[in-house]
C-alpha cells in the first residue's frame, strides 16, 4: 500500500568537468580532482538514503572512479550505489555520460532509457547546430519503503548551438509529459543547461506550456536566500560567472515542498578547483496524488 506522507529526497547536480590531458590554466588533472569530487558527493549524500546524484561530463573512467569512491568498502555487485546512463557517442562507453546515481537498497529501478537530443533521438546523433552529441538520461524508480514512484531526468545541453538547446527543450518537455504520465508521476529534471534564465531553452522549460518549476525559484518564494553561492559556473579562475545549472520539479499532480537549497563551493583552502562548475543541491519533499496501481515493464534502452 502506498504511503501518502511526504518523502524527503536530496537532489544534487554537478558538471564535474571531463578528464582532459590538456587542462586549462588553473585546472588540475582528474587524478587530483577526483578525491575532491568523491568527497563532495559522499558528504552531501551521507545522511539521506533517498539521495539522487546527477552528474555531467563524466567519461567512463571517471564514472568508475566515482562509483568506486562512493561504494568504498562496499564496492562490487552489492555496492551501496548504482547508476544508470551510457556514453553519448556510441550508447555504450564512449564519450560523456550524464549518469544518475542512486541507492538500490532504497530505490527499485523499474525502467530507464537514454534519449539523444537530436532529430533522431533513438540513436547516437548530434542535433541541429550542436557542437557535440547531447543526451537525456531517464529513470523510473519506486521507493522500496513507501512504494512511491518517481521519474528522474538528467541532461547536458549544448554550449554552442542555440537552436540545439531550444529544440532539446522541446524533446525534454515531450518526454516529461510521457514519462510522468501526463503529470500523474512525480518528476525531477537536473543538469547543465548552458542556458541562463533569459535564454530560450530555460524559458521553454519553465513556461506556460510546461509543468516544471525551478527549485531555486520555489525556494526563493519561501526563504529568499539559499545557502552558498549565486553562480553555478566559474571557470578555473572565477572569471566566468553565470547560472546555467538547475534543478526542476514538476508541479502538475504532485505537491513538492523545497526544504533547503544551496550552491556549493568548488574550491577550498588548497585552491584546487574540483570542477569549473559548482554543485547545486536541494532537499525536497514529494507528496504525490494517489492513483491506481499500474504495471511497468523494465527497459534498459540505450
Amino acid at each position: 500500500m502506498r504511503s501518502h506522507h511526504p518523502l524527503l529526497i536530496r537532489l544534487l547536480t554537478h558538471n564535474i568537468r571531463y578528464a582532459t590531458d590538456s587542462p586549462f590554466l588553473g585546472e588540475e588533472k582528474w587524478a587530483v580532482r577526483a578525491p575532491r569530487i568523491v568527497g563532495e558527493l559522499r558528504f552531501n549524500s551521507a545522511h539521506c538514503g533517498e539521495a539522487f546524484i546527477c552528474l555531467q561530463e563524466v567519461l567512463h573512467q571517471q564514472l568508475i572512479d566515482i562509483l568506486s569512491g562512493l561504494n568504498g568498502e562496499h564496492e562490487g555487485a552489492a555496492g551501496e550505489w548504482a547508476f544508470i546512463g551510457v556514453g553519448r557517442d556510441d550508447g555504450k562507453q564512449a564519450g560523456e555520460y550524464s549518469p544518475i546515481f542512486y541507492r538500490p537498497s532504497v530505490w527499485t529501478l523499474q525502467e530507464w532509457e537514454t534519449v539523444w537530443l537530436s532529430e533522431t533521438p533513438s540513436k547516437p546523433s548530434r542535433g541541429w547546430d550542436a557542437a557535440s552529441i547531447r543526451i537525456l538520461t531517464i529513470g523510473l524508480f519506486q521507493h522500496r519503503a513507501s512504494k512511491k514512484q518517481l521519474v528522474a531526468m538528467n541532461t547536458h545541453l549544448d554550449d554552442q548551438g542555440a537552436t540545439s538547446r531550444s529544440e532539446a527543450a522541446n524533446i525534454i518537455l515531450t518526454k516529461i509529459e510521457e514519462k510522468s504520465r501526463g503529470g500523474r508521476l512525480s518528476l525531477f529534471l537536473a543538469g547543465d543547461f548552458n542556458s541562463q534564465r533569459s535564454d530560450d531553452a530555460y524559458l521553454k522549460l519553465t513556461g506556460t506550456m510546461s509543468s516544471m518549476k525551478d527549485v531555486q525559484e520555489l525556494w526563493s518564494i519561501r526563504e529568499r536566500n539559499g545557502y552558498g553561492h549565486t553562480y553555478t559556473f566559474t571557470g578555473f579562475a572565477d572569471d566566468a560567472r553565470t547560472i546555467i545549472d538547475f534543478l526542476f520539479l514538476n508541479q502538475a499532480s504532485c505537491a513538492w515542498a523545497v526544504h533547503n537549497f544551496g550552491i556549493l563551493e568548488n574550491k577550498f583552502d588548497d585552491q584546487v578547483y574540483n570542477s569549473d562548475h559548482r554543485a547545486v543541491v536541494a532537499d525536497v519533499a514529494m507528496t504525490p496524488v494517489p492513483f491506481p496501481d499500474s504495471s511497468v515493464k523494465r527497459n534498459s534502452k540505450a
